[in-house]
């Protein structure tokens, strides 16, 4: 199935070579852990596509390859979303792979930016239960929920963060979320970020990480990018490095 997913993303990045976006330049929610308030443009689709290496403790790493964030703008203030990932699991012990339960959900802009008011998204998910390899499902489906917000310092400059929550599956227990992103345009094409965040449990050990990478615009439409990142409270994952790319092509022409 994994293999399906890299040869439709390969098919579609084969067409955007031939189609030049009458929009911004693409705004994606990669490679940061900040999710952007952007909503695609109306009638396209976009998909963002990651792969990473996550070092976690001793022998213990996971592997994502890929991730892939799809994405299509229904209007000017609405997208909806499909998350799938292939992942792989190693430790001494062995090791484990399949497909992660299929993400479906939404993000809805509620205000754009004006004066000290941030521009406003609210992104909805639900993880199914069994939509996906036996070994990953879980006993309940799992929602999750982000606000988003970004504010434009100057025209290099911007700062982004999240406030959320998500749940497991298994227990009715949240998990919170925070992201603080500060990111810079180093050129019309290249930028960059550092960014911290972090998971707060109720009934366990706040995990706090920070991480940075950097981003080049090959075209309007597609732009590929290269992160990295490390955990700085004592269950954080030691490290991880990331590469992805993302593309958009218009759906139909008015």
């Amino acid at each position: 199935m994994s293999k399906f997913f890299i040869f439709f993303s390969i098919i579609l990045i084969s067409v955007t070579h031939n189609i030049q976006a009458q929009r911004t330049p693409i705004q994606t929610d990669r490679p940061d852990q900040t999710e952007s308030p952007s909503i695609v443009p109306v009638n396209y689709f976009q998909a963002e596509n990651g792969f990473t290496y996550e070092q976690v403790h001793g022998d213990e790493k996971n592997i994502v390859a890929p991730s892939i964030l799809w994405k299509y703008g229904m209007n000017d203030r609405f997208e909806l979303r499909v998350i799938t990932e292939h992942a792989i699991e190693k430790d001494k012990t062995g090791s484990v792979n399949g497909i992660v339960p299929i993400t479906v959900g939404c993000k809805a802009n509620l205000c754009s930016e004006k004066k000290w008011i941030p521009m406003i998204s609210f992104i909805g998910h639900v993880t199914s239960r069994n939509w996906g390899s036996k070994k990953y499902q879980t006993t309940y489906a799992a929602p999750s929920f982000r606000f988003t917000c970004q504010h434009t310092l100057s025209d290099q400059f911007s700062l982004g963060y999240n406030i959320g929550a998500e749940w497991n599956g298994e227990t009715a227990l949240p998990t919170y979320i925070y992201t603080l992103t500060t990111g810079c345009s180093l050129t019309d094409k290249f930028g960059g970020y550092v960014e911290v965040y972090g998971f707060i449990a109720r009934h366990n050990t706040a995990d706090h990480r920070v991480d940075g990478g950097f981003t080049w615009l090959l075209s309007n439409d597609f732009m590929i990018d290269i992160s990295g990142g490390a955990g700085i409270s004592k269950i954080s994952p030691a490290f991880y490095v990331a590469l992805g790319f993302s593309y958009r092509i218009a759906m139909k022409h008015k």
